[in-house]
């Protein structure tokens, strides 16, 4: 196989998310030549999943700008900057039409699942000759036939969605988990919608603090005011919930408090039950019902329930990266120069500083890990973060270093994972790409500019580029 990378072939995107897409707007734009690999059937497949959760981030943060200047050449109209989409209003209303341009639609191949990236002819091993070899993107297609691609580069846009962490200590499943799959609601579950049914009357465990959490226990609460013997239990790992409960009116984003009073106040009236110090350390099947073993801080926990919802967080799949040459952060598993800035422990969705290609590069050059599986197991992502990361990228990649390192993100400073004003369902917290991305409250309904053209410094409505990221 011939080692230089040839100019010709493809920059390969993983994933048609709105992440994914977007690198392929700006790839577009700047004249090369993307070709979007989707495991599931169709463009936002993974948002489709979490359809009915709606996000605190308005329009105007939820769509690219080279993905809104290439829909309005083929007369799309752009949703009401401070309106709030749901999963399934994010998919129709941009995704999919996106998805369908004449310029997107024939580099798009559905139902084709990527199992493995290395160097054409290179394990992870070889260094002579390693940086002009092509990638090659090993993939199963709907009909299980196995392909191997070659790219020029490389844009990881595949997220975290599927990839939930295990409910057990220390990063561990809990003895039992796998063989308790069937009583696993997954994180987001539709609790007054399409899953009605599976919670109403039941006894439900949900196991997390993030605001995915919170919202399912909202859910779950007002299922119980109209289906008798509805049970709600909650489980965190810590020993106060003052994190998640926040400052109430106090709050600087009234959504936000109104979502942590309305769960405190549950929590007091005893419409549900908190459990704190959570050890779940064995799960054990039954016909109906699931016992689940472990401690708590008053005493050994055992509780049967017939329903377990693990809004734990994420963590991305590393396993088809195995010989690609990553420089990830120990802790993180995000790329290293990044850590410092996504770090939970420092930082809130709106608190991370607008990032592009220099930190997001690693070893093995025109390979990158971008949107919610770039943040490893950081749970700050902002969807409008990631379309600056591959606008950058898309700059790098066309030569344009000046372009490439002139990020920026014009956002409110404060910032809170995506919750729902009405707080009936919602997400983030626990930092979902593939589910929902964190948002950050809007002070006033202004159009600003998330991945800019070639040449035009980013800013507010009015300047020459415009978009409403």
């Amino acid at each position: 196989m011939n080692e230089v990378v040839r100019a010709e072939l493809s920059v390969v995107v993983i994933g048609a998310g709105p992440v994914g897409l977007a690198a392929a707007a700006h790839l577009l734009e700047r004249g090369l030549e993307p070709l979007v690999l989707e495991q599931g059937a169709d463009a936002g497949a993974a948002v489709r999943a979490w359809g009915h959760v709606r996000l605190f981030s308005p329009w105007r943060y939820d769509v690219d700008g080279a993905a809104r200047r290439l829909l309005e050449t083929h007369g799309w109209t752009v949703p009401a900057a401070d309106d709030l989409p749901t999963g399934s209003d994010l998919v129709d209303r941009y995704l999919a039409p996106l998805a369908a341009t004449p310029e997107i639609a024939p580099r798009l191949r559905t139902g084709t699942r990527v199992v493995g990236v290395t160097r054409d002819g290179a394990d992870k091993t070889r260094s002579l000759g390693r940086e002009r070899r092509a990638y090659r993107v090993r993939t199963v297609g709907p009909d299980g036939q196995v392909e191997d691609l070659l790219a020029r580069a490389v844009v990881d846009a595949s997220g975290t969605w599927g990839r939930s962490n295990p409910l057990g200590t220390g990063g561990l499943p809990a003895v039992g988990e796998e063989d308790a799959a069937r009583f696993l609601a997954g994180p987001l579950p539709d609790v007054l919608g399409r899953g009605r049914t599976r919670f109403a009357g039941a006894h439900t465990l949900v196991v997390g603090m993030g605001h995915s959490a919170a919202n399912t226990l909202l859910s779950l609460v007002e299922l119980s005011e109209t289906a008798p013997g509805t049970r709600v239990s909650w489980a965190i790992r810590g020993g106060s919930a003052r994190r998640l409960f926040g400052g109430g009116t106090d709050d600087e984003l009234p959504a936000r408090g109104l979502l942590g009073t309305r769960l405190r106040d549950a929590v007091d009236a005893g419409r549900l039950t908190l459990v704190r110090w959570t050890s779940i350390e064995r799960l054990v099947p039954g016909e109906r019902t699931v016992r689940v073993l472990g401690t708590s801080r008053d005493d050994a926990l055992d509780l049967d329930v017939d329903v377990i919802v693990d809004a734990t967080g994420f963590r991305p799949d590393l396993d088809m990266l195995r010989e690609v040459r990553l420089d990830l952060d120990p802790a993180l598993e995000c790329p290293r120069a990044l850590a410092e800035l996504i770090d939970p422990n420092q930082h809130s969705c709106g608190t991370v500083p607008p990032h592009g290609e220099t930190l997001l590069a690693h070893p093995d050059a025109g390979f990158y890990l971008v949107g919610m599986k770039s943040y490893g197991r950081a749970p700050t992502f902002l969807l409008a973060t990631g379309y600056e990361q591959v606008r950058s990228i898309a700059a790098a990649l066309a030569g344009d270093r000046v372009a490439a390192d002139l990020v920026q993100l014009d956002l409110p400073a404060t910032g809170v994972c995506s919750t729902d004003l009405g707080a009936d369902n919602g997400a983030g917290g626990d930092g979902v790409e593939g589910a929902a991305c964190c948002g950050s409250a809007a002070p006033e309904p202004e159009l600003v500019t998330i991945g800019f053209a070639t040449g035009v410094a980013h800013g507010r409505a009015g300047d020459a580029a415009r978009g409403d990221g």
